[in-house]
Parts: C-alpha cells; sequence; structure tokens
C-alpha cells in the first residue's frame, strides 16, 4: 500500500517562506517520479513541480518558477517543496504526488497525499 504523507503548510505573510514535506512509503521511493500540485478554491487542481528518480532533472510551473524549489531525499524516502516569496495567490493546499514516468499531468500521477493547507496573507 502506498502511501504520501504532506505536512508543513500553515498560514504565512506575502513575501516570507514555507517549506513542504512529504514522506512516502510502500514501494520503491527512488525508483519513481515525484509532482507537487496544488488546489485553491474554485478552481482546478494546476501542477506546480516535478522532479525526477535520482533528483537530477527538476520542471516547474511557470507561476512558481524562480521561487519554488523541488527537491527529493532517496535515502529518507521524502520530497520537499522549499517555498519562497510566497504570494496571496499561492494559497491552495497542495499535494504531493509519485508516478513512474510523470510530467505535468494529473493522469501521470497514480499515488496522492491528502494534501496540506498553504495560505498566504496580503
Amino acid at each position: 500500500q502506498v502511501q504520501l504523507v504532506e505536512s508543513g503548510g500553515g498560514l504565512v505573510q506575502a513575501g516570507g517562506s514555507l517549506r513542504l514535506s512529504c514522506a512516502a512509503s510502500g514501494r520503491t521511493f527512488s525508483s519513481y517520479t515525484m509532482g507537487w500540485f496544488r488546489q485553491a478554491p474554485g478552481k482546478e487542481r494546476e501542477f506546480v513541480a516535478r522532479i525526477n528518480q535520482n533528483g537530477g532533472t527538476t520542471y516547474y510551473a511557470d507561476s512558481v518558477k524562480g521561487r519554488f524549489t523541488i527537491s527529493r531525499d532517496n535515502a529518507k524516502n521524502m520530497v520537499y517543496l522549499q517555498m519562497d516569496s510566497l504570494k496571496p495567490d499561492d494559497t491552495a493546499v497542495y499535494y504531493c504526488a509519485t508516478g513512474a514516468y510523470a510530467y505535468w499531468s494529473e493522469r501521470d500521477y497514480d499515488y496522492w497525499g491528502q494534501g496540506t493547507q498553504v495560505t498566504v496573507s496580503s
């Protein structure tokens, strides 16, 4: 049974930073791509960032490029999302997800966490 558990969300002022974590279990973590998505109130879930199996390749949505950094620690089965220069528009529930050869489409990912709320106040 694959499990993904996010943590690190919270309330932060605009311009601040948060670091999200996602703990994975249930299959060989290092064999799978990891991604972060988010869903704001009244909007569809959208891609944020993804990292390949060994951490050597990352990809970001234009809206977060230069502000967010995705990383992973395969020894700890963890993936992280460092979020800097946060804006009110970044307010959303953030989800981590895993897939075999996943890119930016939700359909590429076969397991999802429950999400963690990030709220950025102006």
